[in-house]
């Protein structure tokens, strides 16, 4: 269970991280997507600066109330950016839905490993 849990958490990690790059490091191409999306290109920045906090929290788990807000935030941020490319279809959803089961992977085999379960 240990390795699931691993392999799921490095797959999202990695895919948050290259999100957070692309938006650090392409700004440019991501505002085009931003407005062909509807949202507002300010929200650019913060999103990476979070999604590398998140990361942090993920991998660190020293703080178990900021570990379940990086989850819920990874969560958040992938629903609506499957809503918004299935609601323009275009096709984009792909990495979202992917991200979305990676995230849950991780959450729930996390928590048992762990032996969070409520």
């Amino acid at each position: 269970m240990k390795y699931f849990y691993w392999i799921a958490t490095g797959l999202l990690c990695a895919l948050m991280l290259w999100s957070a790059s692309m938006y650090l490091l392409q700004y440019d191409m991501v505002t085009g997507f931003f407005k062909s999306l509807g949202f507002p290109t300010w929200i650019i920045y913060p999103l990476a600066v979070f999604k590398i906090a998140g990361v942090a929290m993920i991998l660190w788990r020293g703080n178990r109330w900021l570990t379940e807000w990086a989850y819920a935030g990874f969560f958040f941020d992938l629903l609506l950016a499957m809503g918004a490319h299935l609601a323009l279809k275009d096709g984009g959803y792909t990495f979202a839905l992917i991200g979305l089961l990676l995230l849950f992977s991780s959450y729930f085999t996390g928590n048992l490993v762990r032996k969070w379960v409520r």
